[in-house]
């Protein structure tokens, strides 16, 4: 497709500084107008001096970039217009490498490379980055530096458009621009408060020594700081505990089966987050800028399925659950976390056109249906009345989504490997078209070498396919498209949005109206799933909270009750550099009863 249409093509890109957690403050901005060959090179006092920018940002005129996240940040940061189309040839090459290999990476030198086009190497433009990271003052060979390394940026851009405009979907494209800039508002907005932030950091060392007590005062588990395996095999059998175990024998003690297995034994959350703490957390890096906010780079289309990948050690929602108490709104202010019920199966069922299953997923609870469906609880039974075998049909329901065998599915449910193949047929049973459309996926890609979402994400099965991965890829990658979707609809109607967690939003307004909002946000969210689900709806779910109140996961609630008395048993005063942006970060007593618990479906 030709970009005939336009009547200008502007290639753009800036320069700024930002600190961790903060804003971004341009540095520099280079334009070039392909046809006209028109140049724009302006430098910082110049770009804040305008009160619009120097092209014209409307919908006949297109707007070229490379993660163009990072340049809708600088419009905002410099109060200007959003460019109505965006093509951002960042996530058109990773929709078009998505699930293969890139070499050379893929940044704007990865993908100049991918192509067999020239580029400033490497070396000098992490110079160039390090220049801008460390902000001014510049000297004027500095800034005429800094300009010239901004417009090789921009002439690269010209060179990658028409070797990669034959391979792009423009209209779809535009749509994940049109994220982008969804992406820059929700960094810009960030998650509020964190102001026990810097007593954790402070007293870090201490504290996983003293939970290390605390916490494994239960188990005996822990021989100073190290895990026992011998010890927790010894625990497991006390407890008549059943737990995956590898190929070699040995229990399986990665962090993503203790994920798995707290679900079946809730009882080991305070276990799994003394490990995180210990082996993945040796320091808190969470980034939190001037104003209290945490802000990170979300990653968008990071994933093979599209979704967003944000640092899971910068980014508040990527470390344990606990530690999302940190999270509080502003005097005045409420939040909310607003996600979608049972998105993946939702999805399914309606692109797959099974009946029974969206008839299950329309009773509210899926997972229950299921077990209703399969004959297995009586018509009338309840979450109540057959709490035990709900939870083993949802397990089951979530295993088929991930592909995973009886042998892994028998130790989550606490039963044998026979009673979980049942459970695996009776969702074949009871789902058929769902089953012909799950094996039909696959064969495509194995066929056609990809799959692709109904805007056009693809992945690519590649030379070694995963085929469950390419049977997920369906509910993962329209969940992601949905989410994306919704993002920009509320984004763009004004609602300030904190953050995108998987299938969730997390939103804040004024206290008074924020049930208003909630209302506004869900109507977005229940459209998107209609678009993407050709007139099936979703519904969503939400929980509020509202100052003083923190944030809370109901996961994590009791972790953060324990480091919470630690840390007020060790309260002092707080020191200088806990000014942040003049705003004094007090080490005082936190309420622990003072919760609003978020649950998790």
């Amino acid at each position: 497709m030709n970009l005939d249409g336009y009547k200008e093509i502007w290639c753009v890109d800036f320069e700024f500084h930002q600190v961790d957690g903060g804003l971004p403050e341009p540095i520099c901005m280079v334009a070039v107008e392909i046809r006209s060959q028109r140049v724009l090179r302006l430098w910082q006092d110049e770009l804040h001096k305008r009160t619009t920018a120097p092209f014209s940002c409307g919908h006949a005129n297109l707007y070229v970039a490379y993660f163009a996240s990072a340049e809708i940040g600088c419009h905002l940061a410099l109060g200007w217009p959003i460019p109505s189309r965006i093509l951002d040839l960042y996530t058109e090459f990773r929709n078009m490498t998505s699930g293969l290999t890139t070499p050379f990476g893929r940044g704007l030198v990865g993908a100049l490379a991918y192509h067999g086009l020239p580029a400033i190497g490497s070396d000098e433009k992490d110079e160039y980055r390090h220049l801008a990271i460390r902000g001014g003052p510049f000297t004027v060979e500095e800034r005429d530096a800094l300009l010239d390394y901004c417009q090789s940026d921009v002439e690269a851009l010209i060179r990658l458009l028409p070797a990669m405009l034959p391979s792009i979907d423009v209209p779809r494209a535009l749509l994940r621009g049109h994220y982008m800039a969804a992406v820059a508002r929700m960094e810009r907005v960030g998650t509020p408060d964190h102001e026990v932030f810097v007593r954790l950091q402070r007293h870090w060392g201490m504290l996983k020594r003293r939970l290390i007590v605390d916490v494994d005062r239960e188990f005996g588990i822990y021989e100073d700081a190290t895990f026992k395996r011998n010890r927790f095999a010894e625990y497991l059998q006390r407890n008549d505990l059943r737990w995956p175990k590898l190929i070699s024998g040995q229990l399986a003690l990665d962090d993503n089966t203790f994920k798995r297995m707290v679900t079946r034994y809730p009882q080991l959350q305070t276990l799994r987050d003394l490990r995180q703490m210990l082996s993945e957390l040796k320091e808190l890096k969470l980034q939190v800028g001037p104003d209290g906010r945490n802000r990170c780079l979300l990653s968008p289309f990071q994933t093979k399925t599209g979704r967003n990948a944000p640092s899971t050690t910068k980014f508040i929602f990527g470390l344990p659950a606990w530690l999302r108490g940190l999270i509080r709104p502003e005097p005045g202010r409420s939040m909310a976390y607003v996600d979608w019920g049972q998105q993946e199966f939702g999805i399914a069922a309606a692109l797959s056109g099974d009946l029974a299953m969206q008839e299950a997923y329309l009773s509210g609870d899926p997972y229950l249906a299921f077990a209703k469906q399969a004959g297995t609880v009586p018509p009338g039974a309840t979450r109540q009345s057959h709490a035990r075998e709900r939870s083993a049909f949802k397990i089951a329901a979530l295993a088929v989504q991930y592909g995973m065998s009886e042998w892994s599915l028998a130790p989550q449910i606490g039963k044998s490997p026979a009673y979980a193949r049942e459970l695996l047929e009776l969702h074949r049973n009871t789902y058929p078209r769902f089953w012909q459309w799950n094996d039909a996926a696959v064969d495509y890609a194995m066929l056609h070498g990809h799959l692709h979402t109904v805007f056009g994400w693809r992945v690519h099965a590649g030379q070694e396919p995963n085929v469950r991965s390419l049977a997920n890829f369906l509910m993962q990658g329209n969940g992601a498209e949905m989410l994306r979707l919704a993002c920009c609809t509320m984004t763009e109607a004004g609602i300030s949005a904190c953050a995108p967690v998987h299938d969730a939003v997390l939103i804040e307004a004024d206290t008074e109206c924020i049930v208003d909002v909630v209302t506004e946000t869900q109507r977005h969210m229940l459209d998107a799933s209609r678009v993407i689900l050709d007139g099936f709806e979703l519904r969503s779910d939400f929980e509020i909270v509202s100052y003083p109140d923190r944030y809370r996961d109901s996961r994590g609630v009791e972790m953060w009750g324990k480091v919470m008395q630690i840390l007020d048993a060790n309260a002092e005063p707080a020191t200088a550099d806990e000014v942040c942006g003049g705003r004094t970060v007090y080490a005082a007593t936190v309420q622990v009863n003072s919760i609003t618990a978020i649950h998790p479906e």
